[in-house]
């Protein structure tokens, strides 16, 4: 490798770091509630506390930043190493509401829950938006998060005009998408905090009139109604998600509720909405969910009522309907714990994509899962559109598909068929959701994968920041 190659100097802001307490251990675990390990959880509220964790944090297990603990799987864990929880780095520092495009400036802690309410008063809106708001600035950040929306607007990586990095020196270094730091930039985007913890962040935003979006819905009999509809319409909505019945075998096999729609203008809400304040941020809450649902509780009775319901419950055609965000982003938002309703062996959530040519393996995958006795609720299709620069992020042009199955017995089996599946398609799981993934097949999805090490190596040769889902993948 030349000189010119290598990840270049970049001047450095050494804030003076001070002595951590230590940390005692704490068990974490992913959304999906499972592989909880031991980790020394440090609470940071500072750069200096971020800066004096990594550098009293033992070599040999390192160190990995945690947010809300979004990702289903083991990327925010560090077994017997260090965590660094960034939520108390809040603040939303500076907001640019007259620029060309609007951008914010914010901690690495700040959720986009947060970060909507601030902002949606003053008629900017996050570009960006996964299926749930409780998710950090830097967790969208390292997973590269994509919503509804990536086949017009692409992943939240897209739209982050700059980004600060605590690297492995101690170091805080600005990276851009562009000039000198182009390459450890991109490497952060979807790297899993496995090249530094992100400390701020500036995102470009878009302007809205409305916190409403004008949504059409259609039910689709059948896997190929639905992805014949979607092909053929999906470039006339900014926003468009598929729910997808997971249990119905036979010819309605992958029967949908299609959803699509733009942001609402003023002209397009009614009266009441208008006069009002079309800006109002609308997210109810009905509570958490307490602790005290068994094992089990997805079963086929379970499963084959609520597929019924939601697919029975959707006009079969209709047009023009005003939503707010709650009910075309976020139904899940409402109540808080939603997972725990898997019981305590808690759940995986297996995400994939393969390539718009690879759609008969798509078909296969549906009928494998809808086939396998392994039930799935929640259950998401969508098209990606084009991927962007960074070496592990997930979206690439093709059809992904997004299922919640209970911990069971012979799940690993079921997933061992997709992933076979997935890589002869050249296709991919997303990291942010995986909890089993072998590196052997890890390898094969990410072809781009030793583009991210040559990086990784540069900017943290000793290995200081690890995680749970490092070690598993052999990502060193």
């Amino acid at each position: 490798m030349s000189d010119t190659d290598r990840v270049p100097a970049i001047a450095p802001s050494l804030p003076e770091a001070q002595p951590m307490i230590p940390q005692p251990l704490v068990e974490l675990h992913g959304w999906g509630r499972t592989s909880g390990t031991m980790t020394h959880l440090a609470a940071i509220d500072s750069v200096a506390d971020a800066v004096s964790a990594l550098r009293t944090s033992g070599a040999q297990r390192g160190v990995v930043p945690r947010g809300l603990g979004r990702s289903y799987g083991d990327a925010a864990q560090n077994a017997g190493g260090t965590t660094l929880d960034l939520t108390k780095m809040n603040r939303i520092l500076t907001v640019d509401a007259m620029g060309d495009p609007p951008t914010v400036t914010v901690q690495a802690g700040v959720s986009l829950d947060a970060l909507m309410r601030a902002l949606l008063p003053f008629g900017l809106w996050v570009p960006v938006l996964p299926g749930t708001r409780q998710v950090t600035i830097g967790g969208a950040i390292a997973a590269d998060v994509h919503g509804k929306n990536h086949h017009t607007e692409g992943s939240f990586g897209n739209h982050v005009v700059s980004l600060d990095l605590l690297m492995a020196d101690g170091e805080v270094r600005t990276l851009t998408p562009q000039g000198d730091t182009e390459r450890v930039f991109w490497a952060t985007i979807g790297g899993m905090g496995l090249t530094g913890a992100v400390l701020t962040a500036t995102v470009a935003l878009q302007r809205t009139e409305t916190a409403y979006f004008v949504v059409d819905t259609d039910r689709c009999t059948d896997l190929d109604d639905l992805m014949t509809k979607m092909s053929t319409g999906d470039d006339a909505y900014t926003y468009s998600v598929a729910w997808f019945d997971a249990v119905t075998r036979g010819k309605h096999l992958g029967r949908a509720v299609l959803t699509r729609g733009n942001k609402a203008r003023l002209a397009d809400l009614p009266s009441k909405l208008r006069r009002g304040d079309p800006l109002r941020f609308v997210a109810p809450s009905l509570g958490t969910i307490p602790e005290v649902f068994p094992n089990r509780m997805v079963n086929k009775t379970t499963a084959k009522a609520f597929s019924e319901f939601w697919y029975r419950k959707a006009p079969k055609h209709r047009v023009g309907e005003v939503q707010n965000i709650t009910q075309f982003f976020h139904p899940l938002d409402i109540v808080a714990e939603w997972n725990r309703v898997y019981g305590p062996h808690g759940f995986l959530q297996y995400q994939f994509v393969v390539p718009f040519e690879a759609d008969e393996t798509f078909r296969r995958c549906v009928a494998m899962i809808v086939n396998s006795g392994h039930l799935s609720c929640l259950n998401v299709l969508k098209r990606f559109g084009p991927s962007n620069p960074a070496p592990l992020s997930f979206p690439m042009p093709g059809w992904t598909l997004t299922v919640d199955l209970p911990i069971e017995h012979g799940l690993d089996k079921l997933c061992d068929a997709l992933d076979e599946q997935v890589i002869s398609a050249g296709g991919r799981v997303y990291l942010a959701k995986d909890s089993r993934l072998s590196a052997e097949a890890f390898r094969k999805m990410y072809p781009r994968l030793d583009d991210f090490l040559v990086v990784r190596h540069e900017v943290d040769p000793s290995g200081m920041f690890n995680s749970d889902l490092a070690r598993r993948l052999e990502i060193r």
